[in-house]
C-alpha cells in the first residue's frame, strides 16, 4: 500500500525525534537499527527509506535535537536566565530531551566529518545564542564561547558524577562563576563609561 506524503511527513517526524532521544540518551554509537526503528514504531524498511543509512538519520536529527532544544531556551531574556534554565537538575536528569553539544561532545571525534560538521553548526548555533544574551562590555565571541564552554562541562561532569551532592554543586559552581563573571564586566562596563565621562 502507497504511503501518502502526509503520513511520510509524519513518520519521518516520529523516527526523528525517537531517534533524537536515543542518541542522546545512549550516544550515536550505543543506538542500533532495531532500536530506532522501534522507538519510531515503523519497520526497518519505512526508517531505511526515509534516510537511507544510520549516519543520515544520526545527521538529520542532531539537526532536529538542535531545534528543539532551541525552542526550549529561545525565549531566554538574559545570559542568567539561559544560565539558570541551563544548569538545573532537571536538565541534568533528562538527558534525552535535553542540550545536544552536552549529550554529544565527548564522541564526536569518532564520528565521520558529516556528522561532526552538523554538531559544529550546534556549537556555533549555541554560541551565538549566548553572545545575544551577553551585556553590553561583554560582547564577543570568545566570551560567548566561555560560557558556553562553562555550561557544557558542568552539565557533563555534573551528569558523570556518581556523588548527587557534587553533581549539585558542579552546576551551582558554575552558575556562580557565570554569574560573577557578569557583575564583573558590569563594574567594567560602568568603570570605563565614568572614566570617560571625567576626561
Amino acid at each position: 500500500m502507497k504511503v501518502t506524503k502526509a503520513k511520510a511527513a509524519e513518520n519521518r517526524e516520529r523516527i526523528l525525534a525517537g531517534a533524537a532521544r536515543l542518541f542522546r540518551e545512549q550516544g550515536v554509537s550505543g543506538v542500533g537499527v532495531d532500536a530506532l526503528a522501534e522507538a519510531a514504531g515503523l519497520t526497518h524498511g519505512s526508517l531505511y527509506s526515509q534516510f537511507g543509512s544510520k549516519e543520515r538519520l544520526a545527521e538529520a536529527a542532531l539537526q532536529h535535537a538542535l531545534t528543539t532544544s532551541a525552542a526550549r531556551l529561545g525565549d531566554a531574556r538574559s545570559l542568567e536566565d539561559y544560565v539558570a534554565r541551563y544548569l538545573t537538575a532537571d536538565h541534568r536528569d533528562r538527558r534525552g530531551d535535553g542540550c545536544v553539544v552536552a549529550a554529544l561532545g565527548s564522541e564526536m571525534p569518532r564520528h565521520a566529518m558529516a556528522l561532526r560538521r552538523g554538531f559544529t553548526g550546534a556549537v556555533r548555533a549555541m554560541v551565538g545564542r549566548i553572545a545575544g544574551l551577553l551585556p553590553a562590555g561583554r560582547s564577543s565571541e570568545d566570551a560567548a564561547l566561555a560560557a558556553a564552554a562553562t555550561m557544557v562541562g558542568a552539565l557533563t561532569l555534573a551528569r558523570a558524577v556518581d556523588d548527587p551532592a557534587l553533581s549539585d554543586r558542579i552546576l551551582a559552581a558554575a552558575r556562580t562563576a557565570l554569574a560573577s563573571g557578569d557583575e564583573a564586566a558590569a563594574t567594567a562596563s560602568r568603570g570605563s563609561t565614568r572614566h570617560g565621562a571625567e576626561r
